[in-house]
């Protein structure tokens, strides 16, 4: 943690109200011995600082939360942990206080944030529109606009582009997979949310499809060499289209590093998804859309391998899709075909998208 001794001295005096007099700074490493020898591992760095205010001598202890492969690998984890011990210590019998919670500019300051009650995310505004609306009039009217397949080719190369930067990161690999399994916004999270009263998703066919995202998370893990610049969450939904092929994204989800499959499995299947609705098939305007995107991403892109991996991140997104917290208005027929879809692609070793539609066949 890099900040100088005038930003601590001046964020006490700010905290207390009065001069400040830093008599010590020094790292907390424990009194040694065989308890300590037993735990080399901790999650924090603290550091005591001691100091006089108002005629009193005063201690306070300062906490870093450190990156590592235990829920803490990326920033806004290490923010949620702090977040947590500062609400949660001072409500148990006996429990050490926490004093504050504060934050380091890229200044160096230290700012108190003590009061906070909710975190509030403020962003630019576009105008445009979303790019879902282009998939709405294409199932109800089934025909093409003169700029519909310029902008499926547009957010393929996109991806393609932003899929270039890679990350050497094992643990942030790992996580992710872990993550798309077992998170509550991945498989096991939508898998939790189908009522248990509805025939479409019984309870034995959703374990079925955990079970299987699980083995392929134990296939995936020596990849790690695929982390990339991810969006996370590419959709119709989180698009706009200011003209012809000029847009902007929205939501970017689950953090910055992840595999590319995801954001590829993300828009594909929602061609599957509007085309299903209308003609129970991948058909017409909808077959041109997802072949030109395909064909788009994976031109720019050189990436082969994506097709033996995309099947859990299909999965994932077909639970997104077929479930009626999210999707309660579609029939269940669309719902039995994107769960049967989900089913076949994760007992594939390659997706074959130029026949996506072997994958979409009623459940028998």
């Amino acid at each position: 943690m890099q900040f100088n001794e005038t930003s601590l001295k001046a964020y006490l005096e700010s905290r207390f109200g009065d001069a400040v007099e830093i008599d010590s700074i020094r790292k907390l490493t424990g009194k040694g011995g065989a308890a300590e020898a037993l735990k080399q591992f901790g999650y924090g760095r603290p550091f005591l600082v001691s100091f006089r205010s108002g005629g009193a001598n005063r201690r306070l202890v300062f906490h870093r939360i450190r990156p590592n492969a235990f829920g803490r690998e990326r920033e806004e984890d290490r923010v949620a942990a702090v977040w947590l011990d500062f609400r949660v210590f001072g409500r148990l019998p006996r429990h050490v206080p926490a004093a504050d919670m504060i934050v380091r500019t890229r200044d160096g300051e230290l700012k108190s944030v003590r009061d906070a009650e909710e975190m509030l995310l403020v962003t630019d505004y576009r105008e445009g529109r979303l790019y879902a609306e282009d998939l709405v009039r294409i199932r109800d009217h089934t025909t093409l606009g003169p700029v519909d397949r310029l902008r499926a080719e547009r957010l393929g190369a996109y991806l393609a582009e932003i899929h270039r930067k890679k990350r050497s990161d094992p643990a942030l690999w790992r996580r992710r997979l872990r993550d798309l399994v077992g998170h509550g916004e991945g498989i096991m999270g939508l898998a939790d949310s189908y009522p248990a009263e509805q025939s479409y998703a019984p309870p034995d066919y959703l374990r079925s499809l955990e079970e299987k995202a699980n083995r392929w998370r134990w296939r995936l893990k020596p990849l790690d060499q695929r982390l990339s610049q991810v969006h996370g969450d590419f959709h119709p939904f989180n698009i706009i289209f200011e003209e012809a092929d000029s847009f902007w994204v929205l939501d970017r989800s689950r953090g910055e590093w992840g595999e590319p499959a995801d954001d590829v499995s993300c828009m594909a299947i929602n061609y599957l998804f509007f085309s299903v609705q209308r003609f129970g098939r991948l058909e017409g305007p909808f077959a041109e859309l997802h072949d030109a995107f395909w064909s788009s991403y994976l031109g720019a892109a050189s990436d082969d391998d994506l097709l033996k991996v995309i099947q859990p991140w299909f999965a994932w997104r077909a639970l997104v899709l077929s479930s009626p917290v999210w999707y309660p208005d579609i029939d269940a027929e669309v719902r039995v075909k994107l769960l049967e879809f989900a089913r076949r692609v994760l007992d594939l070793k390659r997706y074959d998208w130029l026949n996506a539609n072997r994958y979409l066949q009623p459940r028998g």
